[in-house]
């Protein structure tokens, strides 16, 4: 019995996977999306999203998720739940290692995005959408008068600090040493603002308040002092980065120092029939509306590639 193969294979089942399950369902390819260790993407750990066009009043991340899963399935998109364990690329059709089975496929969208940082604490993880966040952008408006923190020392938190300055009222950039990775452009230009403070040597032990489901101040360690107090503030914002989900690639394809996939021509990878879109290729806009631009990119790339090769 000969084993199928698939016309197009999709990792992951954020806005980018998702927008390419929809455009590759309707173009008859019948895709199979892999949904990942974070089933729906970050979108999935948002509350309201209110830059995403069509939703005047704002929706919430799931639903919108939601949403374009059921749009896609209605075209004859599949799921399944699991995430890719090793992969063959080097030949056509792709062989994919899924852990407890294998899918072959001619095409393969990798639009498996990129993880937050995260402090690790209970209390923390609790709070993310209510007022803990990992994107400045997406969530700065709501605190607009209030007094925020930002977390990290590299430009990731200075940019957020920096872009935090238009709504809050101040800015308390802490940091766990006294020494920055940050570029001394970026250092500077966050110094230099009036409404950025900074606290280093600096950790947070736990975010308050969980009763609550909303920030309402942390708990600091100051590592010279040897002390802990309560600092108040209305929301955390992590900048201690992004990290690709893509470390199964194994060098099969290009990556940044980082282990971003690098991509030409918006999604196109060095191995013909493979694409990738979405966060886990772009770390600039990190954007719901710009992953699935990318992720509409790369179906109608796959289209154009299989029927060039007579599929």
């Amino acid at each position: 019995m000969t084993e199928q193969v698939r016309e197009t294979v999709i990792l992951g089942s954020g806005c980018s996977g998702l927008t390419a399950a929809l455009y590759a369902a309707r173009a008859n390819l019948k895709p199979l999306v892999i949904e990942g260790h974070e089933i729906g993407g970050q979108l999935s750990l948002t509350t309201l999203v209110e830059n995403f066009p069509g939703w005047p009043e704002g929706i919430q991340g799931p639903e919108l998720i939601e949403n374009i899963r059921k749009q896609a399935e209605r075209f004859g998109a599949e799921y399944q739940t699991g995430h890719v364990v090793t992969a063959d690329l080097s030949k056509s059709p792709f062989t994919l290692n899924l852990g407890n089975q294998t899918v072959k496929t001619r095409t393969l969208i990798i639009a498996s995005g990129a993880s937050a940082r995260w402090l690790g604490l209970p209390s923390e993880q609790a709070l993310i959408g209510h007022g803990v966040s990992s994107c400045a952008t997406c969530d700065g408006f709501f605190f607009s008068g209030k007094e925020i923190t930002v977390i990290g020392g590299g430009d990731s938190a200075m940019e957020e600090a920096l872009f935090l300055t238009r709504f809050a009222s101040k800015v308390t950039l802490i940091h766990r040493r006294d020494v920055f990775r940050a570029s001394k452009i970026m250092l500077d230009r966050a110094q230099k603002h009036d409404k950025i403070h900074f606290l280093t040597n600096t950790i947070v032990e736990e975010v308050y308040d969980v009763t609550k489901k909303e920030v309402t101040g942390l708990k600091l360690r100051d590592e010279k002092a040897g002390r802990t107090y309560d600092f108040p503030t209305s929301a955390m914002f992590l900048g201690i980065g992004h990290e690709p989900n893509a470390k199964w690639v194994d060098g099969a394809l290009d990556t940044d120092a980082d282990g971003y996939l690098l991509t030409e021509r918006y999604v196109f990878t060095k191995i013909p029939g493979v694409f990738a879109c979405g966060d886990v290729q772009d770390r600039r806009y990190r954007q719901a509306i710009t992953a699935a631009g990318t992720g509409c990119m790369a179906a109608i790339e796959v289209e154009r590639f299989l029927e060039a090769e007579g599929h």
